[in-house]
């Protein structure tokens, strides 16, 4: 096995955001087929019902894989990156069995805390049979989670690739028919089915790059190390699931569950839609970013290179949502979802900001400080929460758009301001220009969506689209020499 060099040219940057930023939206036009034909199936209520199932089940999953999917990667990518095959295949078999353990576990907690779930979760009716029957959920997800770590630290990036487009198709074969016959009944074998998909088709591609092998020894003593940096990102995942899980509580609540579907659609669009870019980030960014590390020069150049690509390729598509979501959202979902529109466009503002914490947020894991991120994370959940919560209360849905913007603002500079004095993280002049320009953009967006209609509407709109287009080309061009 020779050993790997992290890459961290423009080119390969845009070459691997490339190759996961168009999975991302092959992944996202099947999904707005999926998405669309539930909405208009089930509507905004059976939306929140699957929003709620899916958040609460998360928190579980969160709490019992002590960060296996995420810490292996470091770990493998570790090995591999040395050209030590030996390790490399032992570690391999130490992540296939502790996520064999905390698939069990997962498993296990999830029918004995059903009632407890039920109670945390819903208001109305009975619902601990459904959590009881969503245990395989949680089991086939920590197996399919450690072997997607294991291909990540390994490379085989286009196997991922595959993955994540095979696993949405069948996600959208396996879940409409059940949606359609059944309506709302279909939702808990639905999530059963896809997981169970999911798993094999990983497991299927998994086994073939990295077939199993005979052997158990010190598998519970070579994990510790992984553990004890998973066991913070286990914690800071909790704690980001039991703040989505508590937002969609509260306004299951105070307002029920069609705010609850319409919450998840716009956050679905902003958070998940427009930072599909961000794909590469775990796959490609991380362990490129865990095998410079400790080399100062190094670290700084992959963390600007990073945000530089990510905001040239954000910034039009943001835009672009940004004019087209009154379009965008009837076609994604139906109709009855159109009053997310406000709150989704100030949403997505956040994800220019995202584009430059995001990076900055992996170095604490990839140098192993993870009690850092766990803070960081920690305190951004808290004020997510207490921001969505205070939005709601005096605008409303629009609301939560606005807290979803201010929350990353607080969180961007926090994080630069912080960084830049633990681990003498300084951003480029490259960056500033393009972050600059972007925002800009952005602004001028949003600013057309308040003030402008009808055919100057969609004149200015589409004319901004292009100017930032050719912006991002004209720099990229220029950086890239």
């Amino acid at each position: 096995m020779e050993q790997k060099k992290a890459d961290n040219s423009y080119r390969s940057i845009l070459k691997y955001t490339g190759i996961f930023g168009g999975v991302q939206i092959i992944n996202i036009l099947v999904g707005m087929v999926r998405n669309k034909l539930v909405a208009v199936i089930l509507g905004p209520n059976g939306f929140g019902f699957i929003s709620l199932l899916n958040s609460s089940l998360k928190v579980l999953s969160d709490s019992t894989n002590f960060g296996v999917s995420f810490s292996a990667v470091r770990q493998v990518s570790d090995f591999y990156e040395q050209g030590n095959r030996e390790k490399t295949e032992h570690y391999i078999k130490v992540v296939r069995a502790w996520s064999l353990l905390t698939a069990l576990l997962g498993a296990f907690l999830c029918v004995l805390l059903a009632p407890l779930l039920n109670k945390w979760t819903f208001t109305w009716g009975d619902h601990t049979h459904h959590f009881m029957m969503l245990a395989p959920v949680v089991f086939f997800t920590a197996i399919t989670g450690g072997e997607l770590a294991i291909m990540k630290g390994t490379r085989h990036l286009k196997a991922l690739a595959d993955i994540s487009i095979i696993n949405v198709v069948g996600a959208l074969v396996i879940s409409v028919p059940l949606f359609y016959f059944f309506g709302q009944s279909g939702i808990v074998p639905s999530l059963n089915l896809v997981a169970l998909f999911s798993f094999v088709v990983t497991c299927a591609f998994g086994y073939r790059y990295n077939p199993l092998r005979k052997g158990h020894q010190k598998f519970f003593s070579d994990g510790l190390e992984m553990l004890r940096i998973g066991v913070f990102f286990t914690l800071a995942g909790i704690g980001g699931s039991c703040a989505e899980m508590l937002i969609r509580t509260y306004l299951n609540n105070v307002s029920g569950l069609d705010m609850v579907g319409l919450y998840n659609a716009g956050f679905m669009i902003c958070v998940t839609y427009a930072g599909m870019v961000f794909a590469a980030m775990e796959t490609d960014f991380f362990p490129r970013l865990s095998a410079v590390c400790h080399d100062r020069e190094k670290t700084n150049t992959t963390i600007n290179h990073q945000i530089e690509v990510s905001l040239l390729i954000v910034a039009p598509m943001l835009v672009a949502l940004i004019i087209l979501l009154p379009i965008v959202i009837p076609i994604f979902f139906s109709g009855k979802f159109i009053a997310v529109v406000p709150m989704a466009q100030i949403a997505i503002m956040a994800m220019f900001l995202h584009a430059v914490d995001l990076p900055l947020e992996y170095l604490p894991l990839a140098k192993g400080d993870s009690l850092t991120y766990l803070v960081v994370e920690l305190i951004y959940d808290v004020a997510f929460v207490l921001l969505i919560i205070f939005g709601y209360e005096q605008w409303g849905l629009l609301g939560t758009g606005v807290a979803l913007f201010v929350a990353h603002v607080l969180n961007c500079v926090g994080v630069v301001v912080y960084f830049s004095w633990r681990y003498k993280v300084r951003l480029s002049s490259k960056v500033a220009r393009i972050f600059s320009l972007s925002i800009i953009f952005g602004a001028m967006a949003y600013t057309f969506t308040l003030t402008l209609q009808g055919w100057i509407y969609w004149a200015l709109g589409i004319s901004l689209f292009l100017i930032s287009a050719l912006t991002s080309y004209t720099l990229y061009k220029e950086y890239s020499k």
